[in-house]
């Protein structure tokens, strides 16, 4: 197995669903979703936070916990300086990012994710979890993956590879070197649409909640 941690990424602020890694989801929370299904790993999990909540969440789960400086959780911080934060803030080899708005993610098929890379990190420096997408897609005025003389229809179109963020799985020399989860070498890993669910407005927070309670309600 790769020298890995896992680090679980959590601002306090969120504009668009307020305090959504913390409020009431499924008689839980996504971020305390995320601990435990990260714990399932038996590897080392961080929560990387500005936020006072998420850091009593982390010590009441027994899992680490590093503040995050005010700046990197700031819309000032790009994305690129970002991730060479995240980076930053390991000594091992390779980083997992499991992003809490994605609470559907199976538990297996995020052990087949950590499985598939380890057996692949020869070939590979990074991993990124995507959702295969067969829909007509146009761009700057233009169709992408069909011709308009010759329209297929969308089962038989070229998918569309949507990368989902969340899960993701980086060589820490890579990470800083590219400022970026995808790098030149990156694996990617196909999760069913359900699994793929993003959690970034209120009717995607309500919809996960939803499908959550259903997936789970008998487990």
């Amino acid at each position: 197995m790769i020298d890995v941690t896992v680090v679980i990424p959590c601002r306090a602020g969120s504009t668009r669903v307020i305090n959504k890694n913390f409020r009431p989801f499924a008689d839980s929370t996504l971020l305390e979703i995320k601990i435990n299904q990260a714990k399932k790993l038996n590897l080392s999990v961080v929560v990387n936070s500005d936020s006072d909540v998420a850091k009593r969440m982390a010590e009441e789960n027994g899992v680490g916990f590093v503040e995050r400086p005010e700046y990197y959780a700031s819309s000032k911080c790009n994305n690129s300086e970002y991730y060479e934060y995240l980076g930053s803030s390991v000594d091992t080899e390779y980083i997992m990012i499991l992003q809490p708005t994605a609470p559907l993610l199976d538990d297996d098929t995020l052990f087949n994710v950590l499985n598939e890379f380890s057996e692949n990190v020869e070939q590979f420096d990074s991993l990124m979890t995507v959702q295969l997408v067969k829909k007509h897609t146009w761009f700057r005025g233009c169709p992408l993956n069909y011709d308009l003389k010759n329209t297929p229809n969308s089962q038989n179109l070229e998918p569309i590879l949507f990368p989902t963020f969340n899960v993701m799985i980086v060589k820490v020399s890579s990470l800083l070197e590219h400022k970026n989860v995808i790098t030149d070498k990156c694996l990617f890993f196909e999760v069913s649409d359900g699994e793929s669910i993003e959690i970034d407005e209120m009717i995607e927070f309500q919809m996960a909640e939803y499908l959550y309670k259903r997936k789970y309600e008998n487990t």
